[in-house]
């Protein structure tokens, strides 16, 4: 009878596909076949949806995908088409955006951290009144939710996107925009998300607040990068590894 333990390692983890990336692999290998041409037009949403059987909502994801990284680009009166580049550069552009949708929370939290950073030192330096304003209401409503027993979840997420739309750079809002999402769905699969971490991420939301409110960049870039660190560390935590850090930057 052979060792059980020894036979395991022999086993791989099940990987469960999402639809959009079963469309994404897909038009990959229509790209690499020679059925979609460099230039040529794709179906309608509609019409692949039905001819794959799938929610419109899943093809709208993966054309939105490979759009953001310029595989696809949308033209006006002609509709949806495959970008003007060699066969294989469209390929590993592809390769690459199906690696970069792997559940990678410790990689996805490092680039946040990086970007969400530097949009609040920025956010810090160009907002105006009336934005600040929207900004002080997204933390109060974040406030409320909590002291009605939820975790604040949406507001939360509001608060971080309202900092990239007020750091004045389109292109650092839709790289926060587009990774923010999988985080919140990976922080909430690992239950990093709970009453007492949101109680937390308030008062790092409220040092940040505080440093746009005086038009400080430099002490909200700080105060941004601790809430940043705080959640890397809890979630190394999950992963049985280390502590979180405990001292709030100076504000």
């Amino acid at each position: 009878m052979g060792d059980t333990r020894t036979m395991l390692k022999h086993f791989k983890s099940v990987q469960i596909e999402k639809p959009s990336d079963v469309i994404i692999n897909q038009i990959r290998e229509l790209i690499g076949s020679g059925v979609l041409k460099p230039g040529d037009r794709l179906p309608s949403e509609r019409s692949l949806s039905e001819r794959m059987d799938i929610s419109r909502g899943y093809v709208r994801e993966a054309l939105q995908r490979l759009e953001f990284y310029g595989i696809l680009k949308t033209m006006p009166q002609k509709g949806t088409v495959v970008s003007s580049m060699g066969v294989k550069a469209l390929e590993g552009l592809i390769s690459n955006v199906l690696r970069l949708e792997k559940d990678d929370f410790a990689s996805l939290m490092e680039t946040r951290e990086l970007l969400e950073t530097h949009a609040a030192r920025l956010a810090a330096e160009r907002r105006t009144n009336t934005e600040y304003a929207e900004l002080e209401n997204i933390l109060d409503a974040f406030r409320k939710q909590l002291e009605a027993g939820g975790q604040g979840l949406e507001e939360d997420l509001l608060f971080h996107l309202k900092i990239a739309e007020l750091c004045r750079n389109s292109v650092l809002m839709s790289l926060i925009s587009l990774i923010t999402p999988d985080i919140i769905r990976m922080s909430m699969e690992r239950r990093t998300c709970n009453n007492e971490r949101s109680l937390e991420a308030f008062h790092e939301h409220e040092a940040v607040l505080k440093a746009v409110k005086d038009h400080d960049g430099e002490r909200a870039a700080a105060a941004m990068g601790f809430h940043m660190t705080k959640t890397r560390a809890l979630e190394k935590i999950s992963s049985g590894s280390q502590s979180p850090a405990s001292t709030p930057p100076s504000t």
